[in-house]
């Protein structure tokens, strides 16, 4: 049977609370489904069916989720920053965005736009939006680029926790405090990400990426789980996964994205100011296109940090609408990743032994796997999950990776040394005055 590419209506169901045909018969529905099974609010699995076979599949469905955390007082809750970083693009998506995290389930978190535009337009929307949403706080970031905008968000933080989200994704009203939970419940973690559902399944493209990247990490958890690395080499660059029942995997700390990803992550902020923030040759808005926020979840676990990684903090990400959009996402993903690997590198030239004994497996493996999928195998029907030019094109950007953070990271000395020039000439002005 050929697996469709869509559309699928993504409905949320609580398996305890809820009940399916009053959900169904409530929702505009398509006949294909994607059903996020939750039982007390946390999801338990995606079940993909149809309006006619539901029933019987969410009824056969067994538990391979978690259960909530226990309840935690909101005095014991750490104080929370959540920051938004944005070029205020999609105003309406950013308006709705704000809405959201001002509603979250959470006792006085702060709540910080990153305004990452290097100039404001004569008709600037962003005030007449703020003033809809006066629990916002507003910081400039001229410096174009992600991991610029985020180190701003910081450094503005007053929060113990620092959550960051984007503003093209749909914030889940207990997101926030899942994290804070969970911080609560492992004292020793340094980090925590969460789960990332699709918002809607409406277009090939939409289908594919969840196929292809499900969750942003390829493989979509819904248990509970922590990962930490050895702490000498060739350990260091493993991470240890385990869940509440024991060990479940190792993996290169190389593939540290499959612990989630820069849209649904928070983290202690002394930890942030040990590592000097997210480096800023990475990122969005700079030639290396992405890979920050895996850039420090590896920076994290090789310095002896712990990341858990908690399915209770729930987002939503809308994806590419059009296929050209989402193949030259994975060209960017792939340009991104090399040139995170470079970073690395360039930071701590130990990365080359562990690059040496870790990433041709972990590259071989990622090969495999995505021919396999692209060819069906563990498909239903043996019917291909997306197109084998998704793997491809990734696979075509990896080249262009460390000339990219090479051009990126020479930028940013260029603004750095003019920033500095700037600033004694200031000084002499002052100085002669």
């Amino acid at each position: 049977m050929k697996r469709p590419a869509g559309p699928y209506s993504v409905v949320d169901l609580d398996l305890d609370l809820d009940d399916l045909e009053q959900t169904l018969a409530r929702t505009s529905l398509h006949e294909e489904l994607w059903v996020v099974a939750r039982r007390r609010g946390v999801p338990q699995a995606i079940v993909e069916t149809t309006r006619d076979a539901a029933a019987g599949d969410l009824a056969a469905l067994t538990d391979v989720g978690t259960s909530p955390l226990d309840e935690v007082a909101d005095a014991e809750l750490p104080r929370a920053t959540v920051v938004v970083c944005s070029i205020v693009s999609r105003v309406d998506d950013l308006d709705r965005c704000l809405s959201q995290i001002d509603a979250l389930d959470y006792p006085d978190p702060e709540l910080l736009l990153v305004d990452n535009r290097p100039t404001l337009p004569d008709d600037d929307p962003l005030p007449a939006l703020l003033a809809r949403h006066p629990r916002v706080r507003a910081v400039r970031a001229a410096t174009p680029g992600l991991s610029a905008a985020r180190n701003v968000g910081i450094r503005a933080a007053t929060g113990e926790v620092v959550a960051f989200t984007d503003d093209d994704v749909f914030v889940d009203p207990g997101w926030l405090k899942g994290l804070g939970r969970r911080f609560v419940a492992q004292p020793d973690l340094d980090a925590v990400t969460g789960l990332i559902l699709p918002f809607e399944l409406e277009t090939p493209a939409q289908v594919y990426f969840e196929r292809y990247y499900g969750g942003f990490a390829g493989v979509r958890s819904y248990r509970r789980l922590t990962a930490r690395a050895g702490r000498r080499l060739p350990g260091r660059a493993r991470i240890t996964v385990r869940d509440d029942t024991g060990e479940q995997r190792r993996i290169a700390i190389y593939g540290a994205g499959a612990l989630g990803a820069g849209a649904n992550m928070a983290f202690r902020r002394s930890t942030l100011v040990r590592l000097r923030g997210f480096d800023e040759s990475l990122g969005l808005g700079t030639p290396a296109k992405g890979g920050e926020d895996l850039a420090m979840l590896m920076r994290l676990l090789w310095s002896g940090g712990v990341v858990g990684y908690e399915p209770a903090a729930v987002i939503a990400h809308r994806h590419r609408v059009e296929y050209h959009e989402l193949t030259s996402q994975m060209r960017f993903y792939g340009l991104g990743y090399a040139a995170t690997l470079t970073a690395l590198v360039c930071r701590d030239p130990r990365h080359l032994i562990g690059l040496a004994l870790l990433l041709g497996p972990a590259l071989r493996s990622f090969v495999v796997g995505s021919i396999q999928r692209a060819r069906g195998v563990g498909g239903s029907g043996g019917e291909p999950s997306f197109p084998r030019e998704l793997w491809l094109r990734e696979l075509k950007g990896l080249p262009a990776g460390p000339w990219a953070f090479l051009r990126s990271r020479a930028g940013e000395r260029a603004r750095r040394e003019a920033g500095r020039g700037a600033a004694r000439e200031e000084a002499e002005r002052a100085g002669a005055g």
